[in-house]
């Protein structure tokens, strides 16, 4: 793994402004966000915010220290080393003909995909995973015509206690 590829953990108030807030910090750094993603957590008012970003360990260590001095940050923690990691993505994929719709239905089985929608012409597959996965199940599919992909970004969870 990319030593400067770091996945924080950020616990933040549920209020306008503060995903602006945080990911401007990262901005004024230079860094781009790889992904962020946020939703409630297990305490009511806060919210989980899961960044992935490429930054060196004294810039992160700068954005980590300016992320505490907000008010709306309540705990941030690198949980690179130690995560589950997922990902979920939306394709719809063109169906040229009975053959390819049985392959593409092959394909999504292999790759424990689900298939949530079905038209004469498409079909929408839900698959989650790492980012690996996913890509692997894309590439497989581009032979048949990919009509649109919708991707979550990364969440993460440390393991274990």
């Amino acid at each position: 793994m990319d030593s400067n590829y770091h996945i924080i953990s950020t616990l933040v108030e549920d209020k306008p402004g503060v995903l602006q807030k945080v990911a401007g910090l990262f901005n004024r750094r230079g860094f781009n966000i790889d992904s962020i993603t946020v939703g409630e957590s297990e305490v009511e008012g806060l919210s989980r915010m899961v960044i992935s970003v490429h930054a060196d360990q004294k810039g992160l260590e700068q954005v980590t220290k300016q992320l505490n001095k907000l008010v709306d940050v309540i705990k941030i923690k690198d949980i690179t080393k130690n995560a589950v990691k997922r990902e979920l993505c939306l394709v719809k994929v063109n169906i040229p003909d009975a053959d390819a719709r049985s392959e593409i239905i092959q394909y999504s089985n292999i790759f424990r995909a689900r298939i949530v929608d079905v038209t004469e012409e498409t079909l929408l597959i839900e698959i989650t995973g790492d980012k690996k996965k996913i890509n692997s199940f894309i590439s497989l599919l581009k032979g048949f015509g990919i009509k649109k992909i919708s991707r979550t970004g990364l969440t993460a969870m440390a393991r274990g206690v």
